[in-house]
Formats: C-alpha cells, structure tokens, sequence
C-alpha cells in the first residue's frame, strides 16, 4: 500500500474539514461528485447528454455520452480508477476542461478510429459496415503508389468538440435530502446554468456543426451521497418500499432569462421538493409561487407529449403560465447509466480502463421496458409571457401518484 501524502488541491486555502482534498468528510460508499450537460438544437434533430462523475469511497472515475438522432442512440461510456488529481476530468475518450469556472467549459469526445485496408474499407468491418465497391473504384495503381489511408472512422463513432458559454448566473437548486425509514439514502447540493453552444458533434465522420442561437446547452452539478448500485437494502429497504415517485426537473432559458422548475412528490402528492425561480442578469431572483403541473401524456404510457406549468407572480400573485412542447427525447435508463439501466450503472467498477461504445435502436419502446421506469430527458420548447425558450423538461413518474391518477406501477395515460 502506498503512503499517504498530499495532493496538489492542498496547496490551496479551500478545505472544508480537517482531512486532505483528496478524501470526503463521509465514511458513506455512495459519496459522489458529478455533473450533467444537455446539448440540443431547437429544431429537435438531436439531443446529447454528457456526464462525468467520481466516487471517492468506491474509487472510481466515469463518464458517458448519450446522442439522440432520430431513432438511433449512440452511447459513449468509459470508467476508470480514481487518481489524485480531481482536476482532471477525464476518462478515456471522454474530457471536460473547465476554461473558466462557471463561465465556459469545453466538452470533448475523441473520435474512435480503426486502421484502413489499403482500398479504404474498415479493416475488420462488422456486416454493414460502409465499404467501397470495387466496380465504383478506379484502376489499383499497385501498392508501391497506394497512398496510406490512415485510420478512418467506425459507420457509427461518436465524436464532438464543443464549447459550452453561460448565458446567466449558476443558481442554487434546494438542498436534495431524501431517507428511507430512518436512514439517508440521498443528500445533494447542486447548482444549475444555461447557456449556448458552439462547435462540432460528428457522427461516422459526418459532421453536424453546433451554433450559438440554434442549439442551446444547460448543465446540473451536483455532489453529495446518492445511491450506487452493489449494497444490500436491508431491513429499512423492505420495510419501507417504494409506492410512488412523481419528477419534474426544468431548466428553461429565453433570450433574456433563465427559468428553473423543480416539483418532487410521494405517491400521495405530498410535496418533498419545490422550486420556481427566475434569473436575470442584474436582477434579484424571481420567487414564482407553489409549482403545479398539467402534463398531457401519450395514450398509454407516462411518456410526456406537453405541459404547462402554473407559477405565481410575486409581485401581484397574478398567474403565469409555462408551456412545454416536446421536441424529442432520451431516456437515462439507456446509455446513460442511470437506474434502472442493466448494462452499467454510475460508480460501478468495471476494471481498468474500461471503455463501452454501442448504439440503441429506439424506435420499438417495448425493446426497453425498463426504460420507463427511470427518468426521461426531453428536449422541450417553452413559451412563458409571450416569449419563446428552449431547455429540458425531465420527467419520471413511476409507482402511485394520485394526483395524476395513476394508481399503481403498471397505471398508465388513457
């Protein structure tokens, strides 16, 4: 075992408890640190979702990128063993360099490329791999003036670098506490921002260029203790099961705004999270009200088609409305590792070095029943006073809730 010494985050002035940085103030297995971005264009061709996080006390790095294109999802996943510089945000092909905190952060995946034949086709292609004909290619000039092709990209590797600018101010999302009978399954302190998007998503080789004022990026950080798959429940877990979860988690950003919606409730709609905000550049934060949602559903299933979300205004107690129309989804239980995915799962250990690339077919839902038993992304337009905003409307609603008239795991819309 090595010694234990101190990391370069200890040279600095930022420690919050009398340990190193590089060790948290819990014992807790499920100790994270982690963010989240969604990149979108507001036409509702394509949705990415990136995330990276660390898990101290299981020591484990990891990362993922999800592409929503039409029907297809195309999923990056990469873990590793923790190191000591927690600067780094990187695990194999994927890479987040914060520029400037809380300004500009640059989002990179590497291309995944494989050696070319000396006639262009993939070497070692799978059945359907794109390869030239031999009738559509000229003359073999021989392999004494056959130029190298070099490495060349898989039909469907996943690449982007894109830079990601805030438009408003990181805000405060409420502090996350949720237990089980008596004991802390979930504490969180997260802080949320919006802002645009610029540079390139390639996709086989074909490149999509993202532009500032037709894509739009928002991003979630968050640390704390959540649940990592591998622990027994024990006795509280059985005693205490689940009836119902109902979420809606809604960042929004207009042109000269930023709106944040969060409602989370048990099966009787109780309310355990709640909050309406809106940020203005040179403003005081907006408190708008008690957060109700209307959610119109697809015939059977939970699947959002739109919502509108009834606010107050603060200064009257008026009302306002924001509207959502969804333009196209992801679900996180699919590539993304969140629960309750069967592939892989955050903070799992998978070996070292461990790299994963595959692509979903979305086009049949019961090819991934699960998947409607976690949380959904959607890509969402908004209209709030008259204006027109674009940000992501998350949503899972699985188990009772009353409100909504679901009465059990298996209810659904009519």
């Amino acid at each position: 075992m090595p010694d234990d010494r101190p990391v370069a985050l200890d040279e600095y002035p930022v420690h919050q408890v009398p340990l190193s940085m590089k060790h948290v103030a819990t014992g807790d297995r499920n100790a994270y640190d982690r963010c989240i971005f969604h990149v979108f264009d507001h036409r509702g061709r394509m949705l990415l979702i990136v995330g990276l996080g660390v898990y101290p006390n299981l020591g484990v790095i990891d990362a993922y990128a999800t592409l929503r294109d039409g029907n297809r999802l195309h999923a990056v996943r990469a873990s590793d063993a923790l190191g000591e510089d927690r600067m780094k945000l990187a695990v194999g092909p994927l890479r987040i360099t914060v520029e400037e905190p809380l300004r500009r952060l640059r989002l990179q995946l590497d291309d995944e490329t494989v050696p070319a034949s000396p006639t262009g086709s993939l070497l070692g292609s799978s059945p359907g791999s794109v390869q030239r004909s031999p009738s559509d290619s000229p003359p073999d000039p021989g392999p004494e003036s056959r130029p190298d092709p070099g490495p060349v990209s898989p039909p469907d590797s996943l690449a982007y670098d894109l830079t990601w600018t805030a438009d408003f101010p990181a805000l405060w999302e409420p502090h996350h506490i949720q237990r089980r009978g008596g004991r802390l399954t979930l504490e969180g302190r997260r802080f949320v921002q919006a802002g645009s998007v610029e540079g390139v998503i390639r996709v086989g080789g074909k490149e999509t260029p993202v532009v500032a004022g037709e894509w739009t990026g928002t991003r979630d950080r968050s640390w704390g203790v959540r649940p990592v798959p591998g622990e027994e429940g024990g006795r509280l877990s059985e005693e205490n099961p689940t009836e119902g979860f109902h979420w809606v988690w809604c960042p929004v950003r207009f042109e000269d705004r930023f709106l944040m919606v969060v409602i989370q409730e048990d099966a009787d709609g109780h309310r355990t999270l709640n909050d309406a905000t809106l940020v203005r550049e040179g403003h005081r934060d907006l408190q708008l009200g008690w957060p109700q949602a209307d959610i119109s559903y697809r015939p059977g299933t939970r699947h959002p088609k739109s919502a509108v979300i009834h606010l107050t205004r603060p200064a009257d107690r008026g009302p306002m409305e924001l509207a959502m129309e969804v333009l196209t989804s992801s679900p996180l239980a699919v590539g993304a590792g969140y629960p309750p995915a069967t592939d892989w799962q955050h903070g799992t250990w998978r070996g070292h070095a461990w790299t994963d690339r595959r692509v979903y077919d979305l086009s049949d839902p019961a090819a991934h029943p699960r998947a409607a038993y976690g949380v959904i992304d959607h890509a969402a337009r908004f209209t709030l006073d008259g204006q027109v905003g674009h940000g992501i409307f998350e949503h899972g609603s699985f188990g009772r809730h009353d409100p909504s008239g679901f009465t059990g795991f298996d209810a659904v819309a009519d």
